[in-house]
């Protein structure tokens, strides 16, 4: 492996299966959930971890210095524990090297009971088995899928990181100058917004501040959100678990208040 990429694989903390996303909810309660799910599903999250680097790699080469997407992906990787040479090999097939591997993204959008928003992100090698499968989990499970554009309105991409420790004002002072726009948290952990541009410079800030960052990504944010009773949370849980199990699918968001 080369300078470039060894530079990057410095220790970080395990992070929480990144596949899961109830926007809405609170982001630290999210973190706790998905920590103890990961190591149930990690093949399948390595998985779509190789997909979302071998597809940042083709469109922006393999060198994550000057390709912040790559970089955001390989963190994401290295974060749910997947292996160096694993990571290697995915770089690889997306700039030429390995075998050939396309997949093109695509994004559903529809509504889950409770008329909860649903946004799905995936990475996709046939455009036509994936439409099927995730409109049958749609259909089975009590939900309406929509056409592009139904949905997506009333949310909004953001840059998202989730800091471990600090606080509020550390915070503000350190990253607000690199773009941030709302920070907020339970003392121990936090979520700081920004626009998608600056989701490096926001990373880069408040680590520079010697604080520990769980995650750096872009995620939709809901511009409202649907509280739900008790029962009908659990058939919201359903859907989305059954749309994440299917490989296609990279990340599902929500809008559960």
């Amino acid at each position: 492996m080369n300078s470039t990429l060894s530079a990057l694989f410095f220790p970080l903390p395990a992070l929480s299966e990144t596949s899961h996303r109830m926007a809405g909810h609170s982001a630290w309660k999210n973190i706790k959930h998905r920590k103890a799910a990961v190591d149930k599903k990690r093949g399948k999250v390595w998985s779509k971890c190789s997909r979302a680097i071998i597809v940042t790699a083709q469109k922006g080469g393999g060198d994550p210095h000057f390709n912040p997407s790559l970089r955001i992906a390989i963190d994401a990787a290295r974060a749910v524990n997947m292996p160096r040479d694993t990571i290697e090999k995915a770089i690889k097939k997306g700039t030429g090297e390995g075998t050939a591997e396309q997949y093109e993204s695509a994004r559903y959008e529809g509504y889950a009971p409770g008329g909860v928003a649903l946004i799905v992100e995936c990475l996709i090698s046939n455009a036509n088995k994936a439409a099927a499968d995730i409109r049958v989990i749609f259909d089975k499970n009590g939900g309406k899928i929509g056409v592009p554009g139904s949905v997506a309105f009333s949310f909004s991409q953001k840059a998202q990181v989730i800091v471990e420790g600090g606080s509020e004002e550390q915070l503000m002072n350190c990253c607000l100058d690199a773009g941030a726009e709302e920070i907020q948290g339970d003392g121990e952990t936090f979520q700081v917004l920004g626009a998608p541009s600056d989701l490096i410079a926001i990373r880069t800030a408040i680590e520079a501040q010697g604080l520990t960052v769980d995650s750096a990504e872009i995620v939709w944010i809901p511009s409202q959100t649907v509280e739900v009773d008790a029962d009908t949370l659990l058939e919201v849980e359903k859907i989305v678990d059954a749309l994440e199990d299917l490989d296609d699918v990279q990340n599902v968001y929500t809008s559960l208040a």
